[in-house]
C-alpha cells in the first residue's frame, strides 16, 4: 500500500460554481483533469468530484452546477503551484465563483482508493472552524438500504447546532458516495456525530448492514477560507476563518 510517509501539513479543498450551459466543458474537465490534478509537482493525492446537496446521494441529488477538487499536497509551498496550472486555468475558465479551504487533518480512520492519504493523525487543540468529510464506496447489494436509511439523518444534519455549511460528494453518480460539512467549532460537531438520535442509529446499523466496500471518516482544522463562501451553501457568517475572506 502506497501511504503517506507522514501527515500532511495542508489540504486543499476547492469547490467551483459553473453556469448549467457550462455543463458540457465540465464533463470533458471531470474526463481529463485527475490525472493532470495528480501529476502537479507536490502532489500526494488527489481527486476531482461532483457534488450534491447531501439528501439522498441518489442520481437525483447530484449538483451539476458544482464541482470539487480535493488535494493532498507535500507542503504549504507546493500547494501555491495550484494557481495558474492547467487543472486550476480550465476551471476558473468556466466558473462563476470559486472558493478554496485550508485544512490541516485532525484525525482519519479508513482508506479512499486502498490509500490512507491523511495519513493518521493524532488531532491537537481546536477552537475554530472544523470541517468533516466521509466518503464511501457502497456495496452494490447494499446500495438501497443505505439511500432508505439516509433521508432522516440528512434532515436532521440539515437543522443541527453549529453547521455552517455542508453538500455531498462523488466520484461517480452511485456506488461512491460521500459528504462534506463545515461546523462551527468541535463541540458542534461532535454533539451531532455521536449525540444526535438519528446519526446515532446510522452509526449503530453500519456494522451489520454492511453498506460500505470501503469508507474513510476525517476531521481537519479549516485554517483559511478564500473565495465566495456562497459556492459551499454556507448557511451562517460568524466571520471568516483565519486569514480568510467572505
Amino acid at each position: 500500500m502506497n501511504e503517506p510517509a507522514s501527515v500532511p501539513r495542508l489540504v486543499t479543498l476547492h469547490v467551483w460554481r459553473i453556469p448549467r450551459t457550462a455543463l458540457p466543458r465540465a464533463l470533458v474537465r471531470m474526463a481529463l483533469d485527475p490525472r493532470r490534478l495528480r501529476a502537479l509537482p507536490g502532489v500526494r493525492f488527489g481527486k476531482l468530484l461532483g457534488t450534491g446537496t447531501g439528501t439522498g446521494f441518489g442520481p437525483g441529488d447530484a449538483d451539476p452546477t458544482r464541482w470539487a477538487a480535493l488535494t493532498v499536497w507535500d507542503s504549504p509551498a507546493a500547494a501555491t503551484r495550484f494557481a495558474g496550472s492547467p487543472v486550476d486555468r480550465a476551471w476558473s475558465g468556466i466558473a462563476e465563483a470559486g472558493v478554496r479551504l485550508d485544512l490541516r487533518p485532525l484525525t482519519s480512520r479508513g482508506e479512499w482508493s486502498g490509500r490512507r492519504p491523511f495519513g493518521e493523525p493524532t488531532g491537537g487543540q481546536v477552537t475554530g472552524p472544523v470541517l468533516a468529510l466521509t466518503r464511501a464506496r457502497l456495496r452494490p447489494t447494499r446500495a438501497l438500504t443505505f439511500w432508505r436509511a439516509v433521508p432522516p439523518v440528512a434532515a436532521a444534519l440539515r437543522a443541527a447546532p453549529g453547521l455552517l455549511a455542508r453538500f455531498g460528494v462523488g466520484e461517480a453518480p452511485l456506488g461512491w458516495q460521500g459528504t462534506v460539512s463545515v461546523w462551527r467549532d468541535p463541540a458542534d460537531l461532535v454533539a451531532f456525530a455521536y449525540r444526535h438520535p438519528e446519526h446515532r442509529a446510522a452509526i449503530t446499523r453500519t456494522p451489520t448492514e454492511r453498506w460500505y466496500a470501503e469508507e474513510l471518516f476525517a476531521r481537519f482544522e479549516v485554517r483559511d477560507v478564500t473565495g465566495d463562501r456562497t459556492v459551499l451553501g454556507w448557511v451562517a457568517d460568524d466571520g471568516p476563518a483565519k486569514g480568510g475572506q467572505a
